[in-house]
């Protein structure tokens, strides 16, 4: 089986973006690696985690706590350390090596020109591989 990726486009804030997405998976009983290769994008992230949505919690610890294994959302900074492989949320610029190994990979591109061009390269990647890809326009569904 093929890793699935998803790409979510035309985000207004990708760490908010990421936040709906995780806790929505974590809610459908999936298990979520968070990669985040620069640590303020980790520490901005775990910091929104615990309060983006007022009246519920979204499980999650940093790759380095002893609870990482039976927490469902996990950050680290690398993608080999991350303990699960059921969803990976790329918040890197890159195309992570060993990205395969998970069911599916959501990338979250911002607004910026820099994070367009970023997303491209990855999106060419990605079809190189021939994976299947899809694209949801975050800006239609918020009728912006």
């Amino acid at each position: 089986m093929s890793t699935e990726i998803r790409f979510y486009h035309n985000a207004p804030d990708r760490l908010r973006v990421a936040c709906v997405l995780a806790a929505k998976a974590e809610a459908n009983g999936r298990r979520v690696s968070v990669f985040a290769p620069e640590s303020h994008v980790a520490r901005h992230f775990d910091q929104m985690l615990w309060g983006f949505q007022p009246l519920a919690f979204v499980p999650h610890v940093a790759v380095d706590s002893p609870l990482a294994a039976e927490t469902p959302v996990v950050i680290g900074s690398r993608l080999d350390a991350l303990p699960h492989q059921d969803v990976l949320i790329n918040l890197g610029d890159e195309l992570p090596d060993g990205f395969s190994r998970f069911d599916l990979v959501i990338e979250i591109v911002g607004p910026t020109d820099e994070e367009r061009q970023a997303a491209r390269g990855r999106y060419r990647r990605y079809k190189q591989q021939g994976l299947p890809l899809s694209a949801h326009d975050l800006a239609q569904r918020s009728g912006e």
